[in-house]
């Protein structure tokens, strides 16, 4: 709800058209658009400066096409994360502002908004880690950070970090997306001042335990300052560094949420 109707309901409450009761059922359903299916939470970037994201793993094409439509009509731009390229493929059909990421499985659509302006890097550990690095930088860029991705210097071959850190120390941020022992996030962490978010991945043989070996050694880094995600998470990474960079300039981020309040951002 922004603040026009709140406005809104609150002069029919003093103006006496709208009893307190019924402004109450009103207020309380405010910000949730009722698909039958779903309960679209559209306050939710106001509240927390991130919009509703839809996860697509279990749900039908019936039920994306909904949900798609309907956040492309109320806020002009969608997000929809572990999407498979079968389901992806109808909807590009069907919404021609569509863009389908088939590495990161997400499929999207921007829309003009300001940028905001935090370069991140992204970096991967080794090639298998790209899925998770790559949905980690889609998101980043929907959400308008520029994203320096940086591939393939894990710890087998250290040199290959070294050559980065130009390009690592001149982002605001760093996401790191490792599987195996998981050391490279405390690697990079030990090289630059920045804020460091590790994503464990899946990838590794089997005393990796599916990327549980890799989360364990990011939470035991002796690195200090690293934020750890689940397990391939690599948008819980992205809207972390997000949540981060509104947080960095509190005058900004002031701003940010007055214009969504009032209607003014998009």
């Amino acid at each position: 709800m922004d603040r026009d109707e709140l406005l809104g309901i609150l002069n029919e409450v003093a103006a006496g058209s709208l009893d307190v009761d019924a402004a109450v059922e009103r207020l309380a359903s405010s910000g949730i658009d009722n698909l039958g299916f779903a309960r679209l939470d559209t306050d939710r970037e106001r509240r927390t400066g991130l919009a509703e994201v839809i996860f697509a793993p279990g749900k039908t094409y019936d039920q994306l096409e909904g949900l798609v439509g309907r956040c492309l009509e109320l806020h002009g731009r969608v997000l929809v994360t572990r999407l498979e390229a079968d389901l992806a493929g109808p909807l590009l059909e069907r919404f021609d502002e569509l863009t389908y990421h088939e590495a990161a499985r997400v499929l999207e659509a921007r829309s003009d908004r300001e940028p905001v302006h935090l370069p991140v890097a992204v970096v991967s550990a080794g090639t298998s880690d790209l899925p998770v690095a790559e949905e980690a930088a889609v998101v980043l860029e929907h959400l308008g950070h520029p994203v320096d991705r940086i591939v393939d210097v894990g710890v087998a071959g250290i040199h290959r970090l070294f050559a980065q850190l130009e390009r690592l120390r001149a982002a605001r941020a760093v996401v790191v997306a490792a599987g195996m022992e998981g050391a490279l996030p405390s690697v990079v962490a030990g090289l630059i001042h920045r804020p460091v978010v590790a994503v464990p991945t899946s990838i590794g043989y089997g005393a990796s335990f599916g990327g549980v070996a890799a989360l364990l050694g990011m939470l035991n880094s002796c690195a200090a300052g690293i934020g750890v995600v689940n397990i391939d998470n690599g948008f819980g990474a992205a809207t972390l560094v997000h949540r981060i960079a509104l947080g960095e300039d509190d005058s900004a981020a002031r701003a940010h949420r007055i214009a969504l309040a009032k209607g003014e951002a998009s």
